[in-house]
């Protein structure tokens, strides 16, 4: 579902990334194939540098789909940015990823939370954070980060996801999946 990133991927991601419904909510957009494969290095330097975590999502028949990363790393806390390819979009790949990546960086990399910043105007994505139950909208809850966030304009709604709400549900699915058995 995710795999570190590769730069091998990088011809097919970019043709994912390049589609006009998906290439305004990139972080770090490009337009071109060499500029994408410049830039997919440089977030995996800065990887080995700790301030970025990115992976590669891929499909059941592991194709790469889009990348799912922690931005902004500082003080066990970042900032999580997912996009995927149109025609994967609506397959459960986001959820699936995110809860894989999420494992991840909970419980072998030691982040404790980790923000969402999704703009108003991208109602995809924020029905998809509010279908996770792990995810809580922060405008209010932390006024600091959302006002950081939407300092030259309101753009962005501010959610997060605290390591051990993601836990006490992610134990609760495992526990109603072996009830179910």
């Amino acid at each position: 579902m995710i795999k570190k990133r590769d730069l091998h991927e990088c011809t097919s991601l970019y043709e994912l990334m390049s589609d006009p419904t998906v290439l305004p909510f990139v972080r770090h957009k490009a337009y071109s194939v060499d500029e994408y494969w410049f830039s997919t290095k440089q977030i995996m330097a800065e990887e080995e540098a700790g301030t970025v975590i990115t992976r590669t999502i891929i499909s059941d028949f592991g194709q790469p789909i889009g990348t799912i990363n922690l931005f902004d790393i500082e003080d066990g806390a970042g900032f999580l940015g997912t996009w995927i390819g149109t025609q994967f979009q609506g397959l459960g790949y986001n959820k699936k990823a995110k809860e894989q990546f999420l494992e991840e960086l909970f419980f072998e990399l030691d982040i404790q939370t980790v923000f969402l910043r999704i703009r108003k105007t991208n109602p995809k994505s924020i029905r998809a954070a509010e279908k996770l139950p792990y995810t809580i909208k922060a405008n209010e809850s932390h006024p600091s980060i959302y006002a950081e966030i939407n300092k030259k304009q309101e753009v962005y709604d501010l959610y997060y996801i605290p390591k051990d709400l993601f836990h006490l549900v992610m134990m609760q699915q495992n526990n109603e999946e072996e009830q179910a058995m």
